[in-house]
């Protein structure tokens, strides 16, 4: 298939997963909306979900530029806010909510879920490796428990509770993390 049409054949099922859900994504939209016949769509994907796991795997909808900014402090706020644009921006947040939701009812999705936030992630790594020979990191430090919280953190505010991120938000979600949030009793004299 060539590579234009292959995109707007991702591009149709994400921008249908976005407008309708999973329920909703049929294979007949996305060829109707890419002009292409579902019989192609079927020649390359077998199924609806094999579909959207290649359209989440090829689409930069949801994509993530693990940044280097010098420290680990800065590299984290950077991750948290674009992953708090992630799920506030159309048309990611709706791919997003979208297809997570479709994985918590759709079990043939969930390790496609799984496998592509974690390929979407794992630019972490590098962070976390530039901190370490930075000397920033204690022994024993668990990148994906940190960003486990920063992200957690980010996907509650937003997509459970509904309540906006404030402009600050990935500073102090960071500190929080980095710096804890528990007065230390005092040390004896």
């Amino acid at each position: 298939m060539a590579p234009r049409k292959g995109q707007e054949i991702f591009s149709a099922t994400l921008a249908l997963l976005a407008e309708k859900g999973y329920e909703g994504l049929t294979v007949e939209g996305v060829a109707e909306r890419s002009g292409v016949n579902k019989t192609t769509i079927y020649r390359w994907w077998p199924s609806k979900a094999a579909l959207l796991a290649a359209a989440l795997a090829e689409s930069e909808v949801l994509a993530l530029d693990p940044p280097d900014t010098g420290s680990l402090r800065g590299d984290l706020e950077s991750l948290v806010a674009q992953i708090a644009a992630l799920l506030t921006r159309p048309p990611a947040a709706d791919v997003a909510v979208a297809a997570l939701g479709a994985a918590v009812h759709h079990p043939e999705l969930a390790e496609v879920a799984r496998r592509f936030f974690a390929d979407r992630l794992a630019g972490e790594k590098r962070v976390f490796e530039r901190a370490g020979r930075r000397g920033e990191l204690v022994d024993g430090a668990d990148p994906m428990l940190v960003m486990d919280l920063l992200a957690g953190a980010v996907w509650l505010r937003t997509v459970f509770r509904g309540l906006p991120l404030g402009e600050d938000f990935a500073a102090e979600a960071v500190r929080a993390v980095l710096d804890g949030t528990a007065r230390r009793p005092a040390e004896p004299a």
